[in-house]
């Protein structure tokens, strides 16, 4: 089974760069998560709340250990971002287009990590239903 067809089976997922803001893919892919019926934990340490869920500040602030982290901030985030998951015993991570840049891709991949870095969970998620 391929990376993106395990992802989208296991159920407790983080979004880390998740907003409030509608125009944004932060917004958009929690929503669409959620809406599929996926556990989705939003992360952004500005914001409160999204879509009536509480919003978590880090990673290691989530009352669950997501089995995915769906990522969508910009590469020098998300190189935090994979060191804080390799920290906490996260295995799986899904680069957004955008975030999915070189040195993240490889920092994820020296961690042990298995990463998704080509697809968008939005096509994902139509694709797999």
């Amino acid at each position: 089974m391929n990376n993106v067809a395990a992802m989208l089976q296991m159920k407790n997922w983080a979004v880390v760069g998740a907003t409030n803001n509608t125009d944004k893919f932060g917004y958009k892919i929690f929503k669409a998560l959620k809406e599929a019926g996926y556990n989705v934990y939003p992360v952004n340490p500005g914001i409160n709340e999204i879509l009536g869920e509480k919003c978590y500040s880090a990673l290691k602030d989530i009352p669950v250990k997501p089995d995915v982290v769906n990522v969508v901030v910009p590469p020098r985030v998300g190189e935090q971002i994979m060191n804080n998951c390799a920290e906490l015993g996260i295995k799986n991570v899904w680069l957004q287009p955008g975030a999915n840049a070189a040195t993240v891709v490889e920092l994820a991949k020296n961690l042990g990590l298995n990463v998704v870095d080509q697809n968008c969970v939005l096509v994902e998620l139509r694709n797999h239903k």
